[in-house]
């Protein structure tokens, strides 16, 4: 089995981010899966053409694409991308869509079609802090979930495909008080149980994960 692992590089300020520096700290295989890993940038359009182009190659089984979520508390994994750029703040090359579509032939939004649940349960147990989350924004991470799923759809692709969000790493809130972070190790751990709980799972498990805001 094979996995596509995503990180973007820092963005907004910020001299590092945490999805590329777990991403690039993961083993080359995790309990006999190959991990591929591939550092795509915080740019609309960009970012999705990295991927494709990651995808073409490499013909993974599955993708995970991770981002930062400052001011999470916990490892999230997302449920659902949707058809919209709407950024807060510029991307890397200045960039700023507002209530603009990923694509015009989309649909309205793609679920993830990894076993969310199960790979929250993994994270888990592996004792890293994490959820199901039902809004991955709308700037460059859920710019890429969307794309992602939309490029599984629209190639009929046998790949299964979602989203992690990781909170900043320790380094990122030496001036931020009171903001939530995980260390480097904590993040690691989480995707590592994501791989697993892939390989693991052609079905997702039924377990709660709804939240009631």
């Amino acid at each position: 089995m094979k996995v596509l692992i995503t990180g973007f590089d820092p963005f907004g300020g910020e001299s590092v981010n945490p999805a590329w520096e777990a991403v690039k700290s993961l083993p080359d295989h995790v309990d006999g899966v190959d991990v591929i890993k591939v550092q795509i940038p915080t740019v609309f359009k960009k970012s999705a053409q990295k991927l494709f182009e990651s995808i073409d190659e490499h013909r993974p089984d599955a993708v995970i694409c991770v981002g930062q979520a400052g001011g999470r508390f916990e490892f999230c994994v997302e449920r659902i991308g949707i058809n919209i750029d709407d950024a807060r703040i510029p991307d890397n090359e200045g960039k700023q869509p507002i209530d603009v579509p990923i694509f015009e032939d989309g649909d309205s939004a793609y679920f993830a079609t990894l076993p969310i649940k199960a790979m929250v349960a993994e994270a888990k147990k592996a004792g890293v802090p994490a959820a199901v989350s039902n809004t991955a924004g709308t700037f460059v991470c859920n710019h890429i979930m969307y794309s992602l799923l939309y490029y599984i759809h629209k190639h009929h692709l046998p790949t299964r495909g979602g989203f992690v969000h990781v909170p900043y790493l320790t380094q990122q809130v030496i001036n931020k008080k009171g903001v939530p972070y995980m260390d480097v190790a904590t993040v690691v751990r989480g995707l590592e149980a994501c791989i697993r709980a892939i390989k693991d799972n052609s079905v997702d498990i039924k377990v709660t994960g709804g939240k009631e805001f």
